[in-house]
């Protein structure tokens, strides 16, 4: 993974805040596709939002990866549980993509056709 950039807007953030962001986002690294995390790129942008019942903080995590921009948002009382809560989609997210990657491998070539037709019976 190339870049991580971590950002507050209306708050600031402590280095022990940064630091817990920055480890959820490069655990993410395991989750993606070895082929793909030479050129991902992740940002994660965390903003106090004002709403009825009161102050919220909003984690978003941006993941570029090859083809594909993902995005993973959650809003909690609490930074870190924000952070955590847009970690866990996030996942989902990735293992989606990696679905969808494989598909699409085995739909080419001799050996997806193979596949295909073995299916057909």
């Amino acid at each position: 993974m190339k870049i991580i950039e971590i950002t507050a807007k209306h708050l600031t953030l402590d280095a022990k805040v940064k630091g817990y962001a920055g480890e959820k986002v490069q655990k993410m690294i395991d989750y993606i596709p070895h082929k793909s995390r030479e050129s991902a790129q992740a940002s994660v942008k965390i903003d106090k939002v004002e709403s009825k019942g009161g102050a919220k903080l909003e984690c978003e995590i941006l993941l570029t990866l090859p083809g594909r921009q993902l995005v993973a948002k959650e809003s909690h009382d609490g930074v870190l549980a924000a952070i955590d809560g847009a970690e866990a989609k996030m996942r989902g997210q990735i293992r989606q993509y990696k679905i969808e990657l494989e598909r699409e491998r085995s739909k080419g070539g001799l050996f997806g056709q193979l596949k295909r037709a073995l299916k057909r019976k």
